[in-house]
């Protein structure tokens, strides 16, 4: 039995080893109590965009931090929430009017469900059921558990679930199974959203498919009066290469998620950006049609301001150009894995790379997970697979020199642990 009280996400303690202690965070890089350097190569789980510690947005936590704690968000507001709503409206995809905000990515998808389901039901549509692609990960609460992928992650927790609808991941040659799986679950009327994460299934092993695929699912999805959510709670703020994913499809959500990233990865806060027509749906004198979800830190000022601060970085720095820096630096390192036997499905979206290690046991729960991850922090990498699965996500500063050392190991993975058969 480990020391330490604390129980740790998605550890299984009778296998790991104790973590390093971090006392410090800078750039691309974390520190340990006994003074070790770790390449923080999958930017602390996503999050971390422009580096840890950006001092824009170190800055502007202290100083709301002087005025400022949790206010409550039901009949009072503030400045940086009312801020943020209209500069995240500025820049989100168009139609997109209106903001509520949460504080993580799941419950940002739960707020979306409930928004899809309330505005038919208040409309009196009887449309309650959600697709969702096959392989897909939206979070940890029941409701999100739900539309994700079922299996070892929550399968103790199945009788809570709701049935979804299941469309088949459309991959390189699995597009138009996708598309008619989505025109046969319109066809029956009572769809009421299209749930999908754009361009890239994260958790779901770094799944890719194309704008074109995106766009035309959406396409099917609102033909048969289904409301399109994205769930760009991984894929926005430059990770798949621009600022939200569904800018390359060309399209705009009913219903638009975001977290990680919004503050720079610093504190937590999530939004979910609607249209004016779901906001209208609940809209009414009738107190029943009331949006009944809560967060007691709602749109919680400090976040708040730290999310404005990650917006003037935006805009006052070049992030973008960071941003096709790092994918193409990532494109040009991947190439070296191109009929490497030890791999394959090379892939990469944005600043997202990812190679399939293989092995004799791949997926998920393979053993070979925990050893690469050991394996990459003895060379102080903190890199995680997803079982056999390699990627990474490096914030925004990572420098090439550093992504040739993060090159290179996996490199040595292959030697090491990886089969040409």
């Amino acid at each position: 039995m480990t020391a330490s009280a604390v129980w740790r996400p998605f550890t299984q303690h009778a296998l790991e080893p104790d973590p390093p202690t971090i006392v410090r965070a800078e750039g691309a890089w974390l520190t340990t109590a006994d003074g070790a350097r770790i390449l923080d190569a999958i930017s602390s789980w996503w999050v971390t965009t422009h580096g840890h510690r950006h001092p824009k947005i170190m800055a502007a936590i202290a100083e709301a931090a002087q005025n400022l704690d949790q206010i409550i968000f039901a009949g009072l507001t503030h400045a940086p929430a009312e801020r943020l709503a209209t500069e995240l409206v500025a820049l989100a995809p168009s139609g997109l009017t209106r903001v509520f905000f949460s504080d993580s990515g799941s419950t940002a998808v739960e707020v979306a469900i409930k928004m899809a389901l309330g505005a038919f039901r208040n409309r009196g549509v009887a449309r309650a059921r959600i697709a969702a692609l096959d392989g897909a990960y939206h979070g940890d609460t029941i409701g999100t558990m739900s539309v994700g992928e079922r299996g070892v992650f929550n399968a103790a927790y199945e009788p809570l679930f709701y049935e979804v609808e299941r469309i088949p991941f459309p991959g390189d040659g699995a597009e138009q199974a996708a598309l008619d799986a989505l025109e046969a679950a319109g066809r029956r009327g009572d769809l009421a959203a299209l749930l999908l994460e754009p361009l890239v299934l994260g958790a779901g092993g770094m799944r890719m498919y194309g704008p074109e695929t995106l766009a035309r699912l959406a396409e099917v999805a609102r033909a048969h009066g289904a409301l399109v959510i994205a769930d760009e709670v991984m894929t926005g703020w430059g990770r798949t290469g621009t600022l939200f994913a569904c800018q390359q499809a060309g399209i705009s959500p009913d219903i638009l998620c975001t977290s990680k990233g919004l503050t720079g990865g610093a504190v937590p806060l999530a939004a979910t950006l609607a249209t004016d027509e779901i906001f209208e749906a609940h809209w009414s004198t009738d107190r029943s049609k009331t949006f009944f979800h809560s967060s007691s830190f709602t749109a919680n000022p400090i976040a708040c301001a730290a999310a404005l601060a990650n917006l003037a970085v935006w805009r006052e720095e070049p992030v973008a150009e960071r941003v096709t820096a790092l994918c193409e630096a990532q494109a040009a390192r991947l190439a070296r894995f191109e009929g490497d036997r030890r791999f394959r499905n090379v892939r990469r979206c944005g600043t997202i790379a990812a190679v399939d290690l293989v092995v004799a046991d791949p997926g998920y729960l393979a053993d070979v997970g925990p050893r690469l991850r050991a394996f990459f922090l003895e060379r102080g990498l903190l890199v995680r697979p997803l079982g056999d699965v390699v990627y990474l996500m490096p914030p925004y500063c990572v420098t090439e020199p550093e992504l040739d050392r993060l090159y290179e190991a996996i490199e040595e993975a292959g030697e090491m642990f990886g089969s040409s058969r």
